[in-house]
């Protein structure tokens, strides 16, 4: 799939969060091993800026994760790019599953590479927030919910796709139930300071795992609000 966007000159951006600044954090992702192309090339076109507040805009750019209220943050890029490229390294999925709306962000990359992408919020306020941007980028293949994401979204499954954006002690049963056979599932996993990003693949009544990196999310709590 090709991203497409509504390229306005406040979605473009001017000076630190212009072309130049999102082609300067992609070749910067490529130096610390990001090298699946598609993932690049949807992060280099997609306006980061747009998904945090305006006062950190100067910042969007760069590698780090930024504060979106509300005791969240949008992930830092490296992260993002890791995520996707290990969901999508076996071949795109279809239909994917993302726990965790935050931003908006994570959804709108994995909008430009697969089908269909159903996301989960549990904080009402961010979910309107990234509702509007994907609005106003011209996302139409992205349905959201409000609700407790640890219980997936039965009625869509199976998803070929699930990404966790926040820690737990471990992956809910409920989303390995809605992951399709030979699907992958992305998350991190353990307490603040001691967290391991895993990769999961489901091969009939059979899971693997392997641990891709150390990362700090925030955690994945219960409940809504």
């Amino acid at each position: 799939m090709t991203p497409v966007y509504r390229m306005s000159t406040a979605v473009q951006g001017l000076g630190m969060t212009s072309q130049r600044a999102r082609d300067r954090l992609i070749e910067r992702l490529r130096t610390e091993g990001i090298g699946d192309t598609r993932v690049l090339e949807v992060m280099r076109l997609l306006p980061r800026h747009l998904f945090i507040d305006e006062a950190l805009a100067s910042r969007a750019y760069e590698d780090t994760a930024l504060p979106i209220g509300l005791g969240q943050t949008i992930s830092q890029p490296w992260v993002v790019a890791r995520m996707t490229e290990a969901l999508i390294e076996h071949g795109l999925p279809a239909r994917v599953l993302e726990v965790g709306t935050g931003s908006g962000y994570q959804a709108a990359v994995l909008a430009s590479l697969v089908a269909e992408v159903y996301t989960v919020e549990r904080i009402d306020e961010l979910l309107r927030a990234a509702r509007r941007r994907f609005r106003k980028l011209g996302i139409e293949n992205v349905r959201s919910r409000y609700d407790d994401g640890r219980a997936g979204w039965a009625e869509y499954a199976p998803f070929d796709g699930i990404i966790v954006t926040a820690a737990g002690e471990s992956v809910d049963p409920a989303l390995f139930d809605q992951l399709a056979d030979g699907g992958t599932l992305i998350a991190p996993i353990g307490p603040s300071g001691l967290q391991q990003l895993r990769r999961y693949r489901r091969e009939g009544d059979r899971v693997s795992q392997e641990t891709l990196a150390d990362v700090a999310f925030v955690p994945l709590l219960a409940g809504v609000r």
